[in-house]
């Protein structure tokens, strides 16, 4: 069983950057498809970013494009979102998940989740 573990997060001021980690257990990681996504008080998941598992190809919410880059280190069984560039429209609490089937940008296309990292942006 893939386990999915979410650090990094924090409270922060618009413009400044964080980088959350989501460290995974077993073997498959690096056969596997990863996403962030995230999730406002009151609001439902959304979509953040995936990373594809053979290509490394990458694909972003309109969002966060141009300032969140999603990474991968598969011999550290480790994804990262390197978060630049905050807005306090980024709070969220933010997951990994692993990508099981269907369209990318679905929380039900995902069948593992981690725990969540919080993550405030203050003005």
């Amino acid at each position: 069983q893939v386990q999915l573990v979410e650090s990094g997060g924090g409270l922060v001021q618009t413009g400044d950057s964080l980088r959350l980690s989501c460290a995974a257990s077993g073997r498959t990681f690096s056969q596997s498809t990863m996403g962030w996504f995230r999730q406002a008080p009151g609001k439902e998941r959304e979509f953040v970013a995936v990373i594809r598992q053979i290509s490394a190809s990458t694909d972003y919410a309109d969002s966060v494009r141009g300032r969140f880059t999603i990474s991968r280190d598969n011999a550290k069984n480790t994804l990262y979102l390197q978060m630049d560039s905050l807005k306090p429209e980024d709070t969220a609490v933010y997951y990994c998940a692993r990508y099981d089937s269907g369209t990318y940008f679905y929380a039900a296309s995902y069948d593992r989740w981690g725990r969540g990292t919080q993550v405030t942006v203050s003005s």
